[in-house]
Parts: structure tokens; C-alpha cells; sequence
């Protein structure tokens, strides 16, 4: 039997007409990180709530550690919750924050601080224990929002947008933080977001959502590199996408027609001759050179269109025939606005999505 810590039985949600959770199944294994990713709208808060007891489903049912709790109360659950606001008390000071959740279990205060201390030592605050969440920064006060969530033992963390009102570089530095304190805990976690860099960094698994149901689940790594549809290969990353059809399947290629060019993509036991094909290609898989460059098997000539700076990268705009694809290069060969090009599309990194 697996070892689910967390798992939804066709749990369904509804707003009146709308269908904000439709049939979801998902099982969370005890220790991991799942994350449910997706855009505004996708239905991942409305799965979150379920989980928290915020929400009843009105059909389906959650359990949490083996127990049916679809119908237990929020505070009976044993969660501890990180939300996007930080939720601190501005006039109680940081120890009296992550003490509060003790309190009101009826702990001895010798007891309650030996666990407080235990929880800002473990989050690097100790010496902060008696600062007021206006003189700390947004990292140290989400820092504190994640003792307050841990210090009382739960078996799960969860976690709604945590980091969303943090700037750029704070967040990066937060993510691994939380990873390191989950690990080190061992603790369950599930992790709300949009921020799809956030979700690859963070998460053991993904589940990425779309329309009140789950597109897809898998690790970072198959996410990414094996998205099942086109809706998940459009969230996750960047992507090219190319339609064409099947002129022929020999031994590992198929060659996709596409108006008057050919392309070579990785054959699939599923793909027909004469058969519409959709694949696609990460811009930063696509391989730019000058229009002197040998040509190959997937290369072809094209001119700039666009070329923007990015710092750390160049990103392109290559008219290719009718097409248009993004092209990202690390910007050692610079090309301009205007320039002939030739561009190749390695065949190991072309990925069909066969429908159906």
C-alpha cells in the first residue's frame, strides 16, 4: 500500500456554476514537497482549502495520515499554515507570535518556551525573539510566519503563495531555505504557486493544474523535459510550437511536413503517416549560427527579427519561412535585427505531443 501522508478522492468543488475542483485525485507521499502549480483561476487554492478544511468538497474525500477528514474542522488536522501576508500579530513581538499557537493549546509556559526557542533557533531568530514584525524585513517576518507554523509539531506544512511579496532576490534566497527546513525536518509540505521557477526549484513532485483539474504530475526533471500536454508544455518554461503533418516514420524519426519544410523529430509508437503532428522545441535547445555554418539535418536559414538583451542571455525572434521561433543563446556570438542566420534544431531535443 503507498504511503500517502495526503490524498484526494475525486474531490469536487463548485462555485455555483462554477467548477472550481473537478475530480481531482492526487496522493502526497509522507517527507515530500508536492506543489500544485498552475495560473490564477486553475483551481490550487480551492485544493489547498480542502486539504486545510477551509473548504468542505461536495463531492469526494480528503484524507490526511490514513484518516478520513473531509468533514473534521481546521484545527483539528494537525497543520501548520504559511500564507502570502505573513498573518503576523503587529503588536505581539516575534516571540509572542510563534508562542501564540501553544498558547491557546493550554501549554505549560515552561514547555511552550522550550518549543518556541527550539522553532527560532531552527529558523535563525533566536536573537529576535523580542523584536515586533515592524522592525524586521519581509524575509525575517516570513521566516517568523514559518516558526509560528512549525513550533507546534504538525504532521504538514502548507504553504499559499509564501514568497509572492518578497522581491526577486529575496525569494531565491527563501526557497532554499524552506527546502533545507523541510528536508531537515522530514516534515510533508504542499506548496501553492504560479511562479513556475519557484515550483521546479522547490518541489520533490508538481502537480500542474489547469481548469480545476490536474494536467499533469511528475518530478521537476519530467515536468519539463516530458510534459503530457501542450497546455503544460506552454507553463512550464518556454517553448516553440511547430503543427505539421507525418510524411513518414523510419527505425527513431518521423519527418513532419510543415508548408514547404521538412523537420525530423523522434518517432513515437503512437504517430500515423498523413496524421496532424504538434511538437515543439525549448528556445534555449534551438542552436544559432552564421549563415556559413554546414548545414544538417534540421538546420535551416532564417533572418532576426527581434534580439533582446537580457543580461545572462540574448533572446531572438528567427523568421524561419512562415514561422516565427524564439531562439535564447547565452549571447557569446551576438547577432542584430536584420541578420541572416542559421539556425538548427537538434532532434534529440525536438518533442512531439500526440493528442489523444
Amino acid at each position: 500500500m503507498t504511503d500517502y501522508m495526503i490524498e484526494l478522492q475525486n474531490v469536487t468543488k463548485r462555485y455555483g456554476p462554477i467548477v472550481a475542483n473537478d475530480q481531482i485525485n492526487l496522493g502526497i507521499l509522507r517527507g515530500e514537497l508536492m506543489t500544485l502549480l498552475g495560473p490564477s483561476g486553475c483551481g490550487k487554492t480551492t485544493a489547498l482549502r480542502c486539504i486545510t478544511g477551509h473548504l468542505t468538497p461536495d463531492e469526494g474525500r480528503v484524507f490526511i495520515d490514513g484518516e478520513d477528514v473531509t468533514d473534521v474542522p481546521t484545527h483539528q488536522r494537525e497543520l501548520g499554515m504559511v500564507f502570502q501576508n505573513f498573518a503576523l500579530f503587529p503588536h505581539m513581538t516575534v516571540y509572542e507570535n510563534v508562542d501564540f499557537p501553544l498558547m491557546i493549546r493550554n501549554l505549560s509556559k515552561a514547555e511552550r518556551r522550550e518549543m518556541v526557542m527550539e522553532a527560532l533557533q531552527l529558523i535563525r531568530m533566536g536573537e529576535y525573539e523580542k523584536h515586533y514584525p515592524r522592525q524586521l524585513s519581509g524575509g525575517q517576518q516570513q521566516r517568523v510566519g514559518l516558526a509560528r507554523a512549525l513550533v507546534y509539531r504538525p504532521k504538514v506544512l502548507l504553504l499559499d503563495e509564501p514568497l509572492s511579496n518578497l522581491d526577486a532576490k529575496l525569494r531565491e534566497e527563501m526557497r532554499f531555505e524552506i527546502k533545507e527546513l523541510q528536508r531537515r525536518l522530514g516534515i510533508t509540505a504542499v506548496y501553492v504557486t504560479h511562479d513556475q521557477a519557484e515550483a521546479l526549484a522547490l518541489s520533490d513532485r508538481v502537480a500542474v493544474m489547469s481548469g480545476g483539474r490536474i494536467e499533469q504530475v511528475g518530478t521537476p526533471d519530467e515536468i519539463y523535459d516530458q510534459p503530457g500536454s501542450q497546455f503544460v508544455a506552454d507553463f512550464i518554461g518556454l517553448s516553440d510550437f511547430i503543427e505539421g503533418t507525418v510524411l513518414s516514420i523510419e527505425a527513431e524519426k518521423a519527418v513532419v511536413a510543415v508548408e514547404d519544410l521538412q523537420f525530423a523529430v523522434p518517432a513515437s509508437p503512437r504517430m500515423r503517416p498523413r496524421e496532424k503532428l504538434l511538437f515543439f522545441i525549448r528556445p534555449n535547445d534551438v542552436e544559432l549560427f552564421p549563415p556559413s555554418h554546414p548545414a544538417g539535418e534540421n538546420t535551416f536559414d532564417g533572418v532576426v527579427s527581434k534580439m533582446t538583451y537580457l543580461g545572462d542571455k540574448v533572446d531572438y525572434r528567427v523568421t524561419v519561412g512562415h514561422l516565427e521561433l524564439r531562439v535564447q543563446t547565452d549571447g557569446k556570438v551576438r547577432f542584430e535585427q536584420g541578420e541572416s542566420v542559421r539556425l538548427q534544431l537538434p532532434v534529440d531535443r525536438c518533442r512531439a505531443i500526440v493528442k489523444g
